[in-house]
């Protein structure tokens, strides 16, 4: 059974930082594709950052100077590194992989920056 569960979420004040984690089981990890999502309240969930199996990655523009992707395939977890953290990052964010057998969704884990 896959399962992906996200943590670390919570809330912070302008300019903080947080680190999230996502720990996953039930598929070879360090085959797949691994992105963050976030979906703020009363918009549509979009695409944060990326990270291959290879390790390359990939940002959105409006986090890419302040978001670091990383993953641990020994611990079968990928992380989101959060700096300098702004009002507009408030959603809730989710893990998701993809790869041969198919794609999967966490939970999600709700990350509230105060002004």
């Amino acid at each position: 059974q896959v399962q992906l569960v996200e943590s670390g979420g919570g809330l912070v004040q302008h300019g903080e930082s947080l680190r999230l984690s996502c720990t996953t089981s039930g598929f070879i990890f360090s085959s797949y594709y691994m992105d963050w999502y976030r979906q703020p309240p009363g918009k549509q969930r979009e695409l944060v950052a990326r990270i291959t199996s290879g390790g390359t990655t990939d940002y959105a523009d409006s986090v890419k100077a302040r978001v670091t992707i990383s993953r641990d395939n020994a611990k079968n977890t990928v992380y989101l590194q959060m700096n300098s953290l702004k009002p507009e990052d408030t959603a809730v964010y989710y893990c998701h992989a993809s790869g041969r057998r198919g794609n999967w969704w966490g939970q999600g884990t709700q990350v509230t920056v105060s002004s």
